[in-house]
């Protein structure tokens, strides 16, 4: 099986189901759990490319989480090689940042639970995003965003509250804001009184979560087969 490198950056932040759809596909997730002190390889080495996951840091909090620099030259790498660049909220940005974009703290909105989003037209010709019905959903959790892409990139997917919520750097890197890898079952792991101090309804987003499970289920599905073949290169 072709090996991704893929970086964990809080206990809680797993590659839960998406994980299990690379594996279906012949893609081994070796998952290093960066945020508990385990290195990160100096070199992606023998990964055909890597997956940088969600977490509470903007992507150069370096004195809270000092694995980022390392995830960041790690990326930048696979960048320079057109290896396969899949990040996932923090991992997004984290992507945006090493493309000359710009990430800001507590920007906008803050966005939690299954959220519509729109696919934009540029994503027709996209290698993971071709094909995606014009309106899905996805599960949220963010209060910091991307605020300019890096020059060059294709915005592939927006939201009311967030515009950049996919884009694509190159030919074979791509970030989202929102989690395709969450469902409800994470959503009912979520912290309910954090939830209450931000004015939501911890019931609410669990009953949204599972109303649009199925069918967010799909079309994720549909994104990791396609990432899972270009990493089988």
């Amino acid at each position: 099986m072709a090996r991704l490198l893929v970086v964990q950056n809080g206990p809680s932040g797993g590659p839960g189901r998406f994980g299990d759809w690379l594996r279906a596909d012949g893609v081994s997730p070796d998952v290093v759990h960066a945020h508990a002190g385990a290195p990160l390889p100096r070199r992606l080495s023998g990964h055909r490319g890597v997956l940088v996951l969600g977490g509470g840091y903007l992507p150069d909090d370096d004195a809270r989480a000092p694995w980022l620099a390392a995830t960041r030259a790690l990326v930048a790498e696979a960048l320079a090689e057109g290896a396969p660049v899949f990040g996932i909220c923090l991992g997004g940005q984290l992507l945006a940042q090493v493309a000359g974009g710009r990430v800001e703290g507590r920007c906008g909105e803050p966005e939690f639970g299954s959220t519509p989003l729109t696919v934009r037209a540029e994503a027709g010709g996209d290698l993971l995003f071709h094909g995606l019905p014009d309106r899905v959903t996805a599960v949220e959790r963010h209060v910091d965003a991307v605020t300019a892409l890096p020059p060059g990139a294709a915005w592939l997917m927006s939201s009311e509250r967030c515009p950049y919520q996919a884009f694509r750097v190159g030919e074979r890197a791509w970030g989202v804001q929102f989690h395709p890898e969450a469902d409800a079952e994470r959503v009912r792991a979520w912290d309910p009184a954090r939830l209450r101090e931000l004015g939501l309804d911890p019931a609410e987003l669990c009953r949204r979560a599972e109303r649009d499970g199925p069918a967010g289920a799909a079309v994720w599905r549909r994104v990791a087969r396609r990432f899972a073949a270009l990493v089988r290169g």
